[in-house]
């Protein structure tokens, strides 16, 4: 299984994981397409710079052919966090913030910020692949939800400055452009370096990290070390966040590919750089006594109850999730609090599509929340014969563990048109297609 492992031992920020990307093979095409798609004046200029000896990949988000607003991500001394207000008033901050990364408000024409609803309706609006909309989306209403703790209003009151700026957007699309053209089955990723010191911001002094970026690492391995800077800024926490990586050291894997993201400040002995490794899954050796399997793997799990759903939109809703790239999907009847019957609602999928099943499920159903967990699954090694029976040609699935042929099953599908054109029933056919099997192969002859 393809998988990529983020080293973030300087963090991590929308324009470095957008670095990485490219150093590790993503082409640019991808991501400027992506970013053109928007339809917002923006484009995508790379450089290759030096961090502390190390060679890496800058992407700059231009504006109208302008260098954009770099607040964001740009790992200076100034806020790196979004400044939020209600809609229609200005945020609580000094003159001199309006002005504090070169940019004049007045020049700018976002300089009010943009809602949640008119970024989610610029994504929606753009000629992207489905999944890449959905996880740009996500990433966004992580950001927003955020803030709508912080300040303890609904989300849709949240209105974004730096984080609805040019720049914050093109780094969204195009990293979600990117994580989808990567196709891994798991990413992966170490502790979080956040670094230390404090950060101006529109809520005041604070220590890093910012508040959304404290918020959207919750429940993640994080630490502090080596410089007093930011190191980790809202977009970059929400990009992981989106990814719901495997958190722990690199995992056993044979590396392809790996890229260097740069971040905008160079600091002498750090290399500011978050470092992608994309390669092969491998077995750890094996330890004596212990079983291991070749065909083990990282899945993500989404579940949750639900009591108030029509079993119509249930159904769709496994359907739909189906479509957009689940593993497999599973409704089973629970009871729930105060007695009440239910349904809980399991999602089987590949870490990478988190984002956007997990958009279809808060979207769809009526669920205030969602569990979401990883589990390791082992399958076994699959592949099809074709039998000749009666009732024509029927496909068998085999499953083999180390060559040894484990299970063996008709495919039901071809069962069940040979059935119908034949007028017979489905396990006639079923036995026709396992009795011929095992005259083509029989057991004594050790198939795999």
């Amino acid at each position: 299984m393809r998988i990529a492992y983020l080293d973030c031992f300087a963090g991590i920020a929308g324009d470095m994981f957008l670095g990485a990307l490219i150093d590790a093979g993503v082409p640019l095409q991808v991501l400027q397409d992506a970013t053109a798609a928007l339809n917002v004046g923006a484009s995508l200029k790379i450089e290759k710079v030096d961090r502390s000896g190390i060679s890496c990949t800058k992407v700059h988000v231009l504006a109208d052919g302008r260098l954009a607003e770099q607040s964001q991500h740009s790992h200076t001394q100034q806020p790196e966090t979004q400044h939020q207000h209600k809609t229609g008033h200005a945020p609580d901050r000094p003159h001199s913030e309006e002005h504090s990364h070169g940019v004049d408000a007045h020049d700018h024409p976002h300089a009010h910020g943009r809602s949640l609803t008119a970024i989610r309706a610029l994504i929606q609006g753009a000629a992207l692949a489905e999944p890449v909309k959905l996880t740009a989306i996500r990433s966004f209403e992580l950001l927003g939800e955020s803030e709508a703790r912080i300040h303890n209003i609904p989300v849709d009151e949240i209105h974004f400055h730096e984080v609805g700026a040019v720049d914050a957007i093109a780094d969204i699309i195009a990293a979600s452009a990117g994580i989808h053209h990567l196709d891994v089955g798991a990413w992966h990723c170490s502790p979080i370096n956040v670094g230390s010191g404090t950060v101006v911001c529109a809520h005041g002094i604070f220590p890093v990290p910012a508040p959304a970026t404290a918020d959207l690492l919750r429940g993640f391995p994080t630490y502090s070390a080596h410089v007093q800077q930011e190191l980790v800024t809202p977009t970059g926490a929400a990009l992981l966040r989106v990814l719901y990586p495997v958190f722990g050291p690199q995992p056993a894997m044979r590396v392809e590919q790996i890229g260097y993201g740069a971040g905008t400040r160079s600091t002498k002995g750090f290399p500011n750089v978050v470092r992608l490794s994309v390669g092969e899954a491998s077995e750890p050796a094996e330890v004596p006594g212990q079983s291991q399997s070749d065909a083990s793997e990282t899945v993500t799990v989404l579940e949750t109850a639900l009591d108030d759903l029509s079993p119509q939109v249930l159904a769709h809703v496994a359907e739909a999730a189906l479509t957009l790239g689940a593993l497999d999907v599973m409704l089973m009847s629970v009871i729930m609090k105060k007695g009440r019957p239910g349904t809980l609602l399991t999602v089987l999928c590949k870490p990478s599509d988190v984002a956007t099943l997990e958009r279809l499920i808060l979207s769809e159903t009526s669920t205030l929340g969602l569990r979401i967990r990883q589990d390791r699954r082992s399958c076994l090694d699959r592949h099809h014969a074709t039998v000749a029976t009666t009732y024509g040609a029927i496909r068998i699935k085999i499953g083999s563990l180390a060559g040894e042929t484990l299970n063996v099953a008709p495919e039901f599908e071809d069962c069940r048109v040979a059935a119908a054109e034949h007028h017979t029933p489905v396990k006639q056919v079923q036995q026709a297609a396992i009795a011929a099997y095992l005259l083509q192969f029989p057991p004594n002859e050790g198939r795999s």
